[in-house]
């Protein structure tokens, strides 16, 4: 009789494993021979969320979900930066900018504000948008687009900007 044990290897996942999840448990792997403890660190930290999130779903995620989860971490970083920073935490701020670096990797490049704006206001005219209270016709469609190429904070205050002119 052959035990089965959970985790994140290829061969107990079978061949619907996304390329983003195949891509971060080859990187484990190598980070677990190489010497790089926060790497290792950073990728387990993911994997485990990605694991969490399919148990909570049901479901395996795909790569936009797996972006999804990857931008979270990002921005939980970029949020503890700015408290470290306000803290007068050096060391700390050193640690989560090596921790964002890594993690930012595995993210899409980050689009301009100017292509937020250009996107925002094909969005604007495709639902018709005349002001501020259609505001919830514009962002779920736009979020949608942008997923894990722009911060949600940055394409709220594009579109709060252009519906209010």
């Amino acid at each position: 009789m052959v035990k089965m044990e959970a985790g994140f290897s290829s061969k107990n996942q079978g061949s619907n494993i996304s390329p983003l999840k195949q891509k971060l448990a080859d990187d484990l792997k190598r980070a677990l021979r190489g010497e790089s403890r926060l790497r290792r660190s950073v990728i387990r930290l993911v994997m485990a969320a990605i694991q969490n999130a399919e148990i909570a779903r049901q479901a395996t995620l795909d790569d936009a979900d797996i972006l999804g989860i990857i931008t979270k971490e990002a921005r939980q970083r970029r949020e503890s930066i700015e408290a470290f920073k306000q803290g007068n935490r050096p060391d700390l701020v050193t640690q989560e900018e090596t921790e964002l670096a890594i993690l930012n990797e595995y993210l899409p490049q980050q689009i301009s504000r100017e292509e937020i704006i250009e996107a925002a206001r094909r969005v604007i005219e495709e639902v018709g948008a005349q002001g501020p209270s259609d505001k919830g016709k514009v962002m779920p469609k736009l979020i949608a687009q942008l997923k894990g190429k722009a911060d949600g904070r940055e394409i709220n205050a594009v579109v709060t900007e252009l519906l209010a002119s």
